[in-house]
Order: C-alpha cells, then sequence, then structure tokens
C-alpha cells in the first residue's frame, strides 16, 4: 500500500511523462523547428526532463518485477529450490526500487534557475599580506586546472599580479555546461596555514583569500541603463606589454545607483576592456537582485549549502598536515596536493549531497 507522498510523486512522474510525449512530438514539428529560438528553449526542456522519465521507466520496470516475483511465491507448488532464489530476486529487487525512488527524490527536486549557466568567478587576497596574495594564486590556479579537467573554456577577465607572481584579484569567466552547478558552493572565505618561504623561524602562517562565484547574466535579464554607468579611462599600471602601459585603455565603470565599481586594463584595446567590465558588472548586479530575493527566504537560504554568506570562512587548506577541511559540512579530504591541481570533485559530490539531503528534508 502506498503512502500519500508516494502516491502525490507517482501522479507528478506521469504528468511529467505525459508531458514528455507532448515534448517529443513538439520538437519533430517542422513549424516549431523554423523557429530556432522556440525550438532550443523545447529542447532545453526536453534535455531536463529526459533523466527523470528514464528513472521512471526503470522505477516501473524495477516495481513490475517485484510484482512478478510476489506472483511466482504465491504458488503453493513453487518448488523449495526455486522459491529461495525468488525470495533473493525479491530482496534484490526491493532494495533496488528504495533506491530508484530515493534518486527520483532528487531529481524531483526544484532546480536551481542558474545550474547550467556560465560563470563569473572573482578571488581576492584577504588577511596575510604577501602569502595571501600566493594563496590567491593557488586557488586561481587551483579553479583553472579544475575547469580543464571539465573541458571549460576560461577568459581571464582582470587582473591585478604582484611582482612576485601572487595574485591581490582576479576576475574570470568559466564557460561550460553546468559551471555554476558545480562551482556555486565555492563562494565564501578560503584559509591557508602554512609555513611562508620567507619565514626563517618555520612557523605556520594563516592567511585568507574570498572566492564569489557569480551566474553570468544575459543581456534581457539585467536592466542597465547606460546613463547609469559612469565610464573613466585611464592609464594601465602594474605588469603589461608596452601598449597596455602607455595608453588610456584601461577601463573603470562606476554603477551610479549601486555604487558597484569594475575596473579592467588586461587587453590593449580599451573597447575590449569595457566589453569585459560590462560583463562583470551585469554578473554583479545579477546577483545583488538575487541576494535580495533570497532574503526574503533567509531561513531556507541559511539552511543551504550552496548560498550561504560570502564573509564566512568555509574551508581551511592545512599544509603541515596535507588536508582540507570544509567547515560547513564536516568533510575533510587529504591529498592536498591534487586537491590544488584541481581535484576537487570529491568535495564538491560531497556538498552537492549535503544540500540535496537537506532540501529532501525540507520538502519532506
Amino acid at each position: 500500500m502506498l503512502t500519500e507522498k508516494e502516491n502525490k510523486m507517482l501522479e507528478k512522474l506521469d504528468f511529467l511523462e505525459e508531458k514528455y510525449q507532448k515534448l517529443n512530438q513538439e520538437i519533430s514539428d517542422p513549424a516549431v523547428i523554423a523557429d530556432q529560438a522556440k525550438w532550443q528553449d523545447l529542447m532545453k526542456e526536453h534535455a531536463h526532463m529526459e533523466p527523470i522519465i528514464q528513472k521512471y521507466k526503470a522505477y516501473r520496470e524495477a516495481d513490475q518485477a517485484i510484482a512478478d516475483s510476489k506472483e511466482m511465491l504465491a504458488d503453493k507448488s513453487i518448488d523449495p529450490e526455486f522459491k529461495a532464489m525468488c525470495e533473493d530476486e525479491l530482496a534484490e529487487q526491493t532494495a533496488q526500487l528504495a533506491t530508484l525512488e530515493e534518486e527520483l527524490k532528487i531529481l524531483l527536486l526544484p532546480k536551481d534557475p542558474n545550474d547550467e549557466r556560465n560563470v563569473i568567478v572573482e578571488i581576492r587576497a584577504g588577511a596575510g599580506g604577501d602569502e595571501a596574495a600566493l594563496f590567491a594564486g593557488d586557488l586561481f590556479r587551483m579553479y583553472s586546472r579544475y575547469a580543464e579537467r571539465q573541458s571549460w573554456k576560461i577568459e581571464i577577465l582582470s587582473s591585478n599580479i604582484l611582482d612576485l607572481g601572487g595574485i591581490k584579484e582576479i576576475n574570470f569567466a568559466i564557460q561550460g555546461q553546468g559551471a555554476y552547478s558545480r562551482l556555486k558552493y565555492e563562494s565564501g572565505v578560503h584559509r591557508v596555514q602554512r609555513v611562508p618561504e620567507t619565514e626563517s623561524g618555520g612557523r605556520i602562517h594563516t592567511s585568507t583569500a574570498t572566492v564569489a562565484v557569480l551566474p553570468e547574466a544575459d543581456d534581457v535579464e539585467v536592466d542597465l541603463n547606460p546613463n547609469d554607468i559612469r565610464v573613466d579611462v585611464y592609464r594601465s599600471s602594474g605588469n603589461g606589454g608596452q601598449c597596455v602601459n602607455t595608453t588610456d585603455s584601461a577601463v573603470r565603470l562606476t554603477h551610479i545607483p549601486s555604487g558597484l565599481v569594475v575596473t579592467c586594463q588586461d587587453e590593449k584595446s580599451q573597447i575590449k576592456n569595457k566589453a569585459k567590465a560590462m560583463k562583470v558588472l551585469k554578473a554583479r548586479l545579477y546577483d545583488l537582485e538575487m541576494q535580495k530575493q533570497q532574503s526574503a527566504i533567509s531561513e531556507e537560504r541559511k539552511s543551504q549549502v550552496g548560498t550561504g554568506d560570502r564573509s564566512e570562512r568555509i574551508r581551511t587548506y592545512n599544509f603541515p598536515q596535507g588536508r582540507i577541511t570544509d567547515h560547513r559540512i564536516g568533510q575533510t579530504v587529504h591529498q592536498l596536493e591534487a586537491f590544488l591541481d584541481g581535484e576537487i570533485d570529491e568535495m564538491i559530490n560531497a556538498l552537492i549531497t549535503t544540500d540535496q539531503a537537506k532540501k529532501l528534508e525540507q520538502a519532506g
């Protein structure tokens, strides 16, 4: 006998399956194909629904297999040896059905509308002077290597590289399917504990860097009035080629209503610098709007792993002990060198699993 909750889930799955079949017909309709914008939207919806429908199909097959096994076991004339075999199969099928049910619950959780977006990542050196800048550089390399492993594309938008090789601040875009869904958990304060190369006494220093992961905004989603933006151009400073340092190619955008300021000086072209700065500004404004919306549901926001306060210390990288600890979920992994080389999936998967468990508990 199914519970009311299970019945509701099956009703929702039946509804989605019917909708999926209609989508199959629509995306094959020549009239729809001719309207590329509409066809692309329908294809995205179809791709989102497909794993749910495939899992539901497996669920129904497992449910039918259980019914068949029970029917055979109800036969009084069944051979004892065959009966034992059927009982073993029934136990396996029951366990499989329970697993499929949990997987379906996760698939039916409301999706973050930003999950499939590209991202803009901002890393800034925090407390710790030169050591903090070196750690910010380590984090940039970590995310760069992770992006390479995912076959994602990276574009540096702006940077402030110090002579020692550390990074005071860097903004970069990552383009790739599901980039935000994987990296959104990285926002916050990252702390490093290690002995700096310049420390003769061998004392462990603690330094920090902040990471912000912003979903890239589409033009239509950000109401940006050109009159609200003050554009200043100036001569680039710091590392760079001759042209970068001798022409007024650097751009500073100030969004007057919000007070947000974005600078970019990496390119020789003022036009390119302005375009990159505008991309960052739009992402920050979109993120600002999201923060306002989420503040209305602050209790839910606090309970979710991936949407915490960016001033929160989220992770410690301890070099003497070769470990990384995420303080939000109490997860510790070792092999620190491999982690900083981009092998961060174990931690990200643990964060996703914890986030899903919290959402399932809330939905429960």
